[in-house]
């Protein structure tokens, strides 16, 4: 059995220090949650005439610092509580398999959280002192997902919490830092990518459904069951398309937006693989295509209305 320092690596695992075990850290498949929100709600604010790119690039690299440092803080956690061992699917794992000091992750998290800090107060000097609020309130759900007494991630709540903390409040900033002002159309567009965002961890929270159980949890799979879990994973991927129709009918959108329905095969082979396989490691591909839905739905939304703007 290896034993376990929070001061020190996991012994019996040689340390391993490349840039492929740090890249991993970031679980980069994330990442793209942080940026397709921050490019859409910049967009949306292509139709006042008024992107400020400085905004814009504070604000990417800000949500991808705080993406990053909730996904150390995440392998920090829950290797503290237990959870991870080196067999584990679907973590960076730089502390079990490559021993690095779990204060060293720990410490890192901390540090691109101040890092997004920084970049906060140039956001707010620029703008409004209340995103400083919004921002804090933000990083905060962030370390509580897997930190804290009670961890969200433990809870049926993890869905809503990533779907409107990393959707819909990082389109509506993205949004407000442009122009100033929110409106009800931005509201309602940032609904497809706040379900879709709910929707990977969803579908992570499927994917881990017997561990989590086992380690006490009740997600939303374990309290609903397996079955209906990938039932629910359907119904989010088939209200975020039914939304670009209806605003598209109701003239909040234009026919450009149907440029999503391209992205159509990546839910489709997501919830084919979930319903065909059950064990962790064979679910890699469902997990990638779920992820992939919200890249691709997001961008193709954000290429169809820079079409409009611009065509």
């Amino acid at each position: 059995m290896q034993h376990q320092s929070l001061s020190g690596s996991v012994s019996g695992i040689k340390p391993d220090k490349s840039w492929r075990v740090w890249w991993m850290l970031t679980r980069p498949h994330t990442l793209t949650a942080a940026f397709v929100p921050v490019t859409l709600g910049t967009v949306l604010a292509l139709e006042t005439g008024r992107i400020d790119i400085w905004l814009f690039l504070a604000m990417l690299v800000a949500s991808i610092l705080i993406q990053i440092g909730t996904n150390l803080f995440n392998e920090y956690f829950d290797f503290v509580r237990g959870l991870d061992n080196e067999n584990s699917v679907g973590i960076g794992g730089a502390i079990v398999r490559y021993g690095m000091k779990p204060k060293t992750v720990l410490y890192l998290a901390y540090g691109l959280f101040a890092a997004a800090v920084l970049l906060g107060i140039y956001i707010c000097i620029s703008s409004s002192w209340w995103l400083a609020l919004i921002g804090l309130i933000c990083m905060a759900v962030g370390y509580l997902y897997t930190g804290g007494p009670l961890p969200i991630s433990y809870t049926p709540f993890g869905e809503i919490m990533s779907g409107v903390f990393m959707g819909m409040i990082i389109i509506l900033i993205s949004y407000f830092l442009q122009t100033g002002e929110l409106t009800w159309s931005v509201f309602l567009v940032s609904l497809p990518i706040t379900i879709l965002v709910g929707g990977i961890n969803l579908s992570n929270n499927i994917r881990d459904l017997v561990g989590d159980k086992e380690n006490g949890r009740k997600t939303l799979p374990i309290l609903a069951g397996r079955k209906n879990a990938v039932q629910i994973l359907s119904w989010v991927f088939i209200v975020s398309y039914v939304l670009i129709g209806l605003y598209v009918a109701l003239g909040i959108l234009t026919v450009w937006s149907f440029l999503v329905l391209l992205s159509l095969p990546k839910p489709i082979k997501a919830i084919k693989e979930f319903k065909a396989k059950e064990k962790p490691a064979d679910l890699m591909v469902a997990m990638k295509s779920t992820a992939q839905t919200n890249t691709f739905f997001g961008l193709l939304l954000a290429l169809a209305l820079v079409i409009h703007y611009f065509v």
